[in-house]
């Protein structure tokens, strides 16, 4: 998710309990360095890589890759939760994951932490909040024993346009925040990110009313490029120490806040082609995982106490 201006002020806060230490989460991909489709053993060798970081990963849909099929067992042997997509954009795609979920869900609820429905469709426009919300609603329907709900950037939350989807009884959101694409520098990031965050937040709980507390929230997405990645803008500035920085500055004390985050993401994706950014260039989006391709750290990811 690309956005180059952010909103530079704080939405009022809503009085909160101070909460327990977030939850640390990776954003997993399903596909080897290779291209090649993981199978379970593949999952299985990627949770002993990352077992001493976390314990819960997120994917993105369950059909492709038969990501649901091959992910869940390798999660019940390595002791791990998932929380799986539903790619919503398009009918085709919603069916073959919604699905899968039918298949593979039943029985192994004990390891599907959670199931999301579309992920930034808002962001991109692929559907109305009215129209997603109807998805979401059949999935809730068909996994009464799973929290559903969404993912989308930070600012489609915050500038109310998901708020059809919180009147309607979700409870479940994930709020995408990413410093580094609003082209600011390092020593910036952690004040950009908290804001984002924050603001997302808020309003969610704002709308939600007398549901505010039930509501499930997290940050869904965040992270910087390490080494061999592309800067964005004039500001922000690939690297693994900058990396590092953020981690340490910003995803430290966001867990340490009470919110969970799931770090973008587990492993460098060798495979990935360059994309185009919302500035026209070309990015280079295969350096932003917390490990290389073949599971070596980059950086000291342990949060101070």
């Amino acid at each position: 998710m690309r956005i180059v201006n952010f909103l530079p002020a704080l939405l009022a806060t809503v009085p909160a309990v101070a909460a327990t230490k977030g939850t640390l989460g990776l954003a997993l991909g399903n596909k080897n360095a290779d291209g090649s489709c993981k199978a379970t053993g593949d999952y299985e060798a990627d949770f002993e890589v990352l077992k001493g970081v976390s314990n819960i990963v997120r994917t993105y849909s369950a059909s492709d890759c038969n990501t649901a099929q091959n992910i869940i067992p390798a999660a019940k042997a390595k002791g791990f939760q998932v929380v799986l997509g539903v790619w919503a954009d398009y009918t085709d795609s919603f069916n073959k994951d919604f699905d899968a979920l039918k298949q593979f869900v039943p029985g192994n609820e004990n390891v599907v932490s959670a199931i999301t429905v579309g992920s930034e469709a808002l962001y991109r426009k692929s559907l109305t909040a009215q129209q997603l919300l109807n998805l979401i609603q059949q999935v809730q329907a068909q996994f009464p024993k799973v929290a559903v709900g969404t993912v989308d950037s930070w600012n489609k939350f915050a500038d109310g346009t998901a708020d059809p989807i919180i009147q309607g009884g979700v409870t479940y959101f994930l709020a995408n925040g990413f410093a580094y694409w609003q082209d600011v520098s390092i020593n910036d990031a952690h004040n950009v990110y908290f804001d984002d965050v924050t603001q997302a937040k808020n309003h969610i709980l704002q709308v939600a009313g007398s549901n505010a507390s039930k509501i499930r929230f997290g940050n869904g997405e965040t992270g910087w490029p390490t080494d061999g990645g592309s800067n964005y803008g004039s500001h922000s500035v690939a690297g693994t120490k900058n990396a590092e920085q953020f981690y340490q500055t910003s995803v430290c004390p966001m867990l340490a806040s009470g919110v969970d985050v799931f770090y973008f993401e587990a492993f460098d994706e060798t495979w990935k082609p360059n994309s185009v950014g919302d500035n026209g260039q070309s990015m280079d989006e295969k350096h932003w995982g917390l490990f290389t391709a073949d599971g070596k750290p980059k950086f000291n990811i342990n949060c101070p106490n």
